[in-house]
């Protein structure tokens, strides 16, 4: 599947229209923006001319990035290769890579003086990039996890949140448990959401309430299309995502958030590198700069991302806890 029409199926809208977002770009004569639904979110820019927020150099930020990195003058940064708006993805020109991943991570570079260096990479080869030298950072919606912490450094830079999605109108707010007992939601496998909704409808059988009706789908658009004819209740599915959709389908709504840890420990997203490369400390003396200097939050408010705001960036902070097994 060609990297727009994988953009495209994040916005699926079902019903009279087939695709909001690309509509409105044909209909605006190959604008670079789609208007936010119902005019409550930011106008997202979608096209390959970004006008990205940059930073300036900061000589104390970059006194501590390392010799040899220094030396070339270049940021090698990983960023994931599926096509996941607003995090990272590919603009209408079908190969230019845009997001809140490569907004922020330019922010770090520029802060840093240098040049950066896009790679997208599938899920593992992030990692294998980092363990082989290919790669100096990878800013890839990473959650910070225990187990992650013992072969990798951390600076955060977003909160890891979760959202559950229905549609437009419902009336249905989830808090908890007993918010979704007898619901019909869709959720993707192997996730730290998965693993929550099992939780909670383990928690309504055992409270004497109706257990969750899981689904899952093969593909976003067949999960919008489930959630508009009404087929399932909801989608409880990362935050990023289910607001870039909201605000550009228009036809659903968020209606409640949650910690991609859970009731455990509070999720954060962070830049990764490989553990004693000696870069950590420099990323998050970039991100705290751009942080306090305000160029991160105009990163996050034009993704629509403000919710997953850091008063300050962490260095290898509690994470997720290990799994049994």
């Amino acid at each position: 599947m060609r990297r727009r029409t994988l953009t495209a199926a994040l916005v699926l809208a079902a019903g009279s229209v087939a695709l909001t977002a690309c509509g409105g770009t044909a209909a605006s004569g190959g604008s670079n923006v789609n208007a936010a639904a119902g005019g409550r979110g930011p106008k997202i820019n979608i096209g390959p001319d970004q006008h990205r927020v940059h930073g300036a150099k900061d000589p104390r930020s970059a006194a501590l990035v390392p010799a040899r990195v220094r030396k070339t003058g270049v940021l090698r940064i990983g960023v994931g290769a599926e096509s996941s708006p607003p995090l990272s993805f590919y603009a209408t020109d079908d190969k230019t890579l845009i997001g809140v991943e490569e907004d922020i991570a330019t922010l770090v570079a520029d802060t840093l003086g240098l040049t950066p260096r896009f790679d997208p990479l599938s899920w593992e080869n992030l990692f294998v990039g980092l363990d082989s030298g290919k790669l100096d950072a990878v800013f890839a919606n990473v959650t910070v996890t225990e187990e992650r912490k013992e072969k990798y450094d951390f600076a955060t830079y977003r909160l890891d949140q979760l959202a559950m999605e229905a549609k437009k109108g419902s009336g249905w707010k989830v808090r908890g448990a007993k918010d979704v007992a007898g619901k019909t939601i869709a959720v993707g496998t192997g996730t730290n959401q998965e693993k929550i909704l099992v939780d909670w409808s383990k928690e309504n059988e055992k409270a004497g309430r109706k257990p969750v009706d899981i689904k899952y789908f093969q593909k976003p658009s067949d999960t919008y299309l489930a959630l508009q004819s009404g087929r399932i209740d909801g989608y409880f599915g990362p935050n990023p995502t289910a607001a870039y959709h909201v605000n550009t389908a228009g036809q659903t709504e968020i209606t409640g958030t949650f910690s991609g840890g859970g009731d455990r420990v509070q999720g954060k997203i962070a830049a990764t590198t490989k553990k004693g490369s000696g870069l950590v400390k420099a990323y998050a003396a970039a991100l705290r700069k751009v942080i306090d200097n305000g160029r991160y939050g105009k990163v996050l408010a034009r993704w629509g991302l403000t919710g997953e705001h850091l008063k300050t960036s962490q260095i290898n902070p509690p994470g997720l806890p290990r799994t049994a097994g």
